[in-house]
């Protein structure tokens, strides 16, 4: 797939599952590490190109992640799907709201969407609004490329289970998070990624997740210059252990890890 040549910086906010790592109550090897890079809040990722930053997902734990990274500036969020770990954190765009005197950009699916306005935030978006609460503008999108300004976004469809989501690409980046299906004509938009980043989150057989073998399956099948694994369980095994198993070309992301194309 031709994609136009532009830089792009990526910042791991989380590689996590919905429960994080360390779990709440969990007394393995992995939740008990000392090791930064075992410490997984729930998985998102900061995309900086052409002057513009974007988030993709907001969880629970955006707020953190935007004061440990310092985040003064942020364009635009591109949702992957409804669920808590990926939208849980959208009422913290507030900050943002005032600072850049607008409302928050989001992108999503109609069904995505839709249940912000429903359910999950309602708030927002009732005829009498309560003062200080976010400001949303939202952007429908599909599985078709959009653009921001000069900047080409292509969503890719995979499935969660049963459920449609959506992976991004930007330039030479690609992100995949929450799929264990991604159909032939969408992994033909991953082709020529100089960083693929795809859900891995353990070794044993999961319903709506890749393994650490079915992800590597993909990424040996689209052959990326490098690829990046997210969205770690504590089943997975410590980072450093696990990391030694990988082919060469292929690591373990952690929070905070910074890598530029």
């Amino acid at each position: 797939m031709n994609q136009k040549h532009i830089s792009v910086k990526i910042t791991f906010l989380g590689t996590g599952t919905s429960q994080g790592v360390p779990m709440i109550c969990c007394p393995c090897e992995v939740c008990r590490s000392v090791n930064p890079k075992d410490k997984r809040l729930r998985s998102s990722v900061l995309i900086e190109t052409e002057g513009k930053v974007f988030a993709i997902d907001a969880g629970p734990d955006f707020r953190q992640q935007m004061l440990r990274e310092s985040v003064i500036q942020l364009d635009g969020i591109f949702l992957t799907h409804e669920h808590k770990d990926h939208v849980g954190g959208l009422d913290d765009i507030r900050s943002f709201n005032y600072f850049q005197q607008c409302p928050m950009e989001i992108y999503g699916e109609k069904r995505t969407l839709d249940l912000l306005k429903s359910k999950e935030f309602s708030y927002v978006f009732t005829k009498n609004k309560y003062p200080g609460i976010p400001e949303m503008n939202l952007n429908y999108i599909d599985s078709n490329r959009f653009y921001i300004n000069d900047i080409q976004i292509t969503p890719i469809r995979g499935l969660h289970h049963k459920l449609p989501v959506l992976g991004y690409r930007v330039g030479g980046f690609t992100y995949i998070t929450d799929m264990n299906f991604i159909e032939n004509a969408e992994k033909e938009k991953m082709i020529n990624s100089d960083v693929l980043v795809l859900n891995a989150l353990r070794k044993e057989a999961h319903i709506s997740h890749f393994t650490l073998s079915q992800a590597l399956e993909v990424i040996c099948e689209l052959k990326p210059k490098r690829a990046f694994l997210t969205h770690i369980s504590h089943s997975m095994g410590l980072h450093e252990l696990v990391q030694k198993e990988l082919p060469e070309n292929v690591f373990f992301a952690y929070d905070g890890l910074v890598i530029e194309i």
